[in-house]
């Protein structure tokens, strides 16, 4: 049995510290409206209401019955015009899925390991409790795995083919908490991430990623093994001729802001390799990038949490963090299953 190495608990403090800075500009597309309400973010804020780019007035959720009741007393906000996506949360305070990677790791260590079914429980319970959590906006992929389940699916096969960069969120919890050889945690994270995400993209990304985390942990500088590991999604040969550009202009013109995959996991590669020595920089970046920074700052903030560990953290965004308490205990004296061999590939 071994602790957590500085990576691993790096890899659990970037996850929910890269989520709560970009929370209150969370799909903010006109970034002038960023320097507009918020100023120049360097820390924690509490989001505002109204939300000029928000389109939840469009997102419409009707449970079929109390096995899909998820939205609870959030219900009342869904289709009104500029509210937040996350109007109730603190600063400091994380959205839900982070939520969720968090209440996964709580998991992972309560139950001395892995398991599907374990996961899925808890997952049914959080979502179907109200007050559980107040954050106001509910993915996709949740909704579409509570119809499911409504309908009397198996809560195995409720996952839907939803492509979007939040279905990473499981990622960096496995690898942080499971240390095993990397055939065994490929298939451990690619059987959680398709407990909600059935999406090829999804999939492979939830690979890379992984791959890129563990190859870290291992003890291989984060640049390189974004070179490495990157396959489709990442190329170094372009990248480096972006470096002279801001990072608003390389999104824009060979990515995007939004959420799916295709584009949010590719980007968040280039600024985990771009900022592979500087998490603050990084981070902070990626939250005046608008879009689904949260989402991105989850991942981004995992594989830079992992290069420069706990302590090159900025300490008020260690202190600010409201799950500060609750990742304090769960690291402190944790020991991660370590069930396998480790070896080298």
């Amino acid at each position: 049995m071994m602790t957590l190495n500085p990576s691993q608990i790096g890899m659990l403090w970037g996850t929910l510290v890269g989520d709560a800075l970009a929370m209150p500009v969370h799909w903010y597309y006109q970034r002038d409206a960023i320097l507009r309400d918020y100023g120049s973010i360097a820390g924690y804020l509490k989001p505002k209401n109204p939300h000029p780019d928000s389109i939840l007035w469009r997102s419409q959720y009707e449970p079929l019955n109390k096995r899909g009741d998820i939205l609870h007393d959030q219900s009342a906000f869904w289709g009104v015009r500029g509210i937040h996506y996350h109007q109730f949360l603190e600063a400091g305070e994380n959205t839900l899925n982070a939520q969720l990677a968090l209440m996964l790791a709580e998991q992972i260590k309560e139950d001395q390991g892995y398991d599907a079914s374990k996961f899925l429980q808890r997952y049914l319970d959080f979502m179907l409790t109200p007050g559980a959590h107040h954050d106001t906006y509910v993915e996709e992929c949740h909704r579409r795995f509570f119809e499911s389940y409504a309908r009397g699916k198996a809560l195995e096969r409720c996952g839907a083919a939803d492509g979007h960069i939040g279905g990473l969120f499981s990622v960096a919890p496995m690898v942080a908490m499971l240390n095993l050889t990397w055939p065994e945690l490929r298939k451990r994270v690619s059987q959680q991430v398709s407990l909600t995400h059935r999406h090829e993209g999804v999939l492979k990304s939830a690979e890379v990623m992984a791959r890129v985390l563990w190859a870290v942990h291992e003890g291989e500088p984060l640049r390189e093994a974004i070179e490495q590991h990157g396959n489709d999604f990442f190329s170094a040969r372009k990248a480096s001729r972006w470096l002279d550009q801001s990072d608003a202009s390389v999104m824009d013109h060979h990515f995007s802001a939004a959420c799916y995959i295709e584009h949010a996991f590719p980007v968040t590669l280039y600024l985990a390799w771009k900022y592979a020595d500087d998490l603050r920089g990084g981070l902070l970046a990626n939250t005046h990038l608008g879009g689904d920074n949260c989402h991105r700052g989850m991942m981004l903030g995992a594989m830079l949490g992992a290069a420069v560990g706990k302590e090159g953290i900025p300490g008020p965004w260690i202190q600010g963090l409201k799950a500060h308490q609750a990742l304090s205990e769960l690291i402190d004296g944790q020991t991660p299953m370590d069930r396998e061999e480790r070896s080298p590939s």
